[in-house]
């Protein structure tokens, strides 16, 4: 009887006997969870044999001599974050259909057969879609991580939103998601097929600090209990009720690091003068702006807990839960159904609650405080790698032309 310990030496094993094939893989912006997904998982593909050619950015963080091939001939989309609103849409738009209407242009050039979206987007898609479309119809396979397939951000007029998430889709063949979930497309796209795929762990460095040097470096008292919020700031991070429920808790620190998002959402600004007005300003640190791998390391070190409480609109996995992961650090977590809420139930990877609510979240921490549960980390990391996303992705996608499926475990 094979064991496991030998199914998952053969999954780790790179798949010698298949005949390569080339994946064009579309990856327009340059940072946040997106960009370090796409990385991992094109470094993935690439283990398993296949020629895998990222289409980025120039300023695509990671150096040339990656895994992949890199093919820097995207647009840089630059931070807007103290434009007027009017003229970073504009930049932004003007970005997108760039990105778009370049990616046709290679995918032609090239005579790629296979093309892999970073993630799916609905923005605009009744304008750059169709060129993408007419690909599809002579043969070009396309696919898309959708990491958000709940489309709830609502751009113009309701018909044309619910046209654009139609177009989205409407030249795809695979759509990849971390979870079990309807798409709502069989009507408009019956032949669109859906695969869940794990979401794998990050490669991020070991800490170079220690958790007394962090703390002592952000003036966070070394007996306290600190809450890491990592990575992008959005409104579905709950992070205002995050606040509220930091009221009852003197002892409870909360450290703010990442970029500013896109405009339309809550600014850090909005949130430290919440935080003022709720009086615990002074139990909060905040370090907007990108954050290094090194110092990402750095800030887990110095955290108890690492905070992934999205609203009930949220139906994926979590990037920041698998740097957690990376790290072991107990999570409090609220999402809708997802691969999320089932990942941290499953292994007890700390506390989910109630989505949405200051009192949920309160309650959390309490449970926290009194009986953290000890996680079974290594099982979550051998269930979720990056290999069995990656063959997974290629069987779908027809990058392994065997008699029988890669194996999976």
């Amino acid at each position: 009887m094979q064991t496991q310990a030998h199914r998952q030496q053969a999954l780790d094993r790179p798949v010698r006997s298949a005949m390569v094939e080339r994946l064009l893989y579309f990856c327009p912006v340059s940072s946040g969870g997106i960009a370090d997904y796409a990385h991992a998982q094109a470094t993935s593909l690439a283990a398993q044999s296949v020629k895998v050619t990222l289409l980025c950015a120039s300023n695509w963080p990671h150096p040339q001599n990656t895994a992949y091939q890199q093919l820097r001939e995207l647009p840089v989309l630059g931070q807007a974050n103290k434009l007027p609103r009017w003229i970073s849409r504009l930049r932004f738009v003007r970005h997108l259909l760039t990105s778009y209407f370049r990616l046709r242009r290679i995918i032609v050039r090239e005579e790629f057969q296979r093309v892999l979206l970073a993630s799916y987007i609905e923005y605009l898609a009744p304008v750059w879609a169709p060129r993408l479309r007419s690909l599809s119809r002579s043969g070009v396979v396309f696919g898309a991580i959708v990491h958000d397939p709940v489309r709830d951000h609502v751009v113009g007029p309701s018909w044309w939103h619910r046209w654009s998430i139609v177009e989205g889709y409407s030249f795809l063949r695979e759509a990849f998601v971390h979870a079990d979930i309807d798409l709502g497309m069989n009507r408009h796209h019956p032949d669109l097929r859906t695969t869940v795929i794990p979401h794998g762990p990050y490669d991020f460095p070991e800490p170079t600090k220690s958790r007394r040097d962090i703390r002592d470096e952000l003036s966070l008292p070394q007996d306290s209990v600190v809450l890491l919020s990592f990575g992008n700031i959005r409104d579905a991070k709950n992070l205002d009720r995050v606040l509220q429920a930091m009221v009852d808790f003197n002892s409870i620190f909360l450290i703010v690091a990442g970029s500013e998002s896109i405009s339309g959402q809550k600014s850090s600004s909005y949130y430290q003068e919440l935080a003022k007005r709720l009086g615990i300003a002074n139990r909060c640190r905040w370090l907007t702006k990108f954050i290094e791998p090194n110092m990402a390391a750095n800030l887990f070190a110095g955290a108890d807990f690492a905070l992934v409480t999205y609203s009930s609109s949220f139906r994926s996995a979590s990037g920041v839960m698998n740097i957690a992961a990376r790290y072991r650090k107990p999570v409090l977590a609220s999402s809708g159904a997802s691969a999320l809420r089932a990942a941290v139930e499953r292994y007890e990877l700390g506390v989910f609650v109630e989505p949405d609510s200051a009192s949920a979240i309160a309650g959390g921490l309490t449970t926290l405080l009194r009986a953290c549960p000890v996680g079974d980390w290594d099982a979550y990391l051998r269930d979720n790698s990056w290999v069995t996303n990656a063959r997974q992705v290629m069987n779908a996608m027809d990058l392994a032309r065997f008699s029988v499926r890669l194996p999976l475990y």
